[in-house]
């Protein structure tokens, strides 16, 4: 599979949200950490990303989690890191509505969590959502990649409404 093909869903999932978040007028935010930007990418290159993308930040290291997003001390592959991250993206990016990615990339477990345990957050100011994901796999990348995919799927559907799980 070429990196087209590997690119075209989050690139169509990014499109829904471009059109989701300029129907509706809002702002989106996202945080980052074990997806290291792939969120961000393909919101940062949709269309018309200047008038609803506010930014990401990829927050790796477990300290500039707790420092810059105010997770609370403790497991950082986690609902509870997820959805601080989440609201810390929104408050700093001072965004409508933020997503978040947290979990253990691999190949050795972090956190006491195995590789493919994900955690993705949804925060509107109103409320948040988590999703917890156990991927298969033992290749860092690809659960990376299907972690993002994950992610856009979350903020595509509570941008709709559906809230499905």
């Amino acid at each position: 599979m070429d990196q087209d093909e590997q690119t075209a869903p989050r690139d169509r999932l990014a499109a829904q949200v471009a059109e989701l978040a300029r129907d509706r007028g809002i702002t989106i935010g996202a945080a980052e950490s074990l997806t290291g930007g792939m969120v961000a990418s393909p919101l940062a290159a949709a269309e018309a990303s200047s008038e609803w993308f506010r930014g990401s930040l990829v927050a790796y290291a477990s300290e500039v989690k707790h420092a810059v997003l105010g997770v609370p001390e403790g497991p950082v592959v986690s609902a509870d890191a997820a959805r601080a991250m989440a609201a810390g993206a929104r408050k700093l990016l001072g965004a409508d509505v933020a997503v978040a990615a947290t979990g253990a990339g691999g190949p050795s477990s972090q956190d006491g969590q195995e590789p493919g345990t994900v955690f993705i957050a949804v925060d509107d100011g109103a409320e948040q959502r988590v999703r917890h994901l156990q991927l298969d796999g033992d290749d860092p990348a690809a659960i990376c990649e299907a972690a993002a995919e994950a992610a856009l799927e979350m903020l595509v559907t509570e941008l709709r409404g559906e809230r499905g799980d």
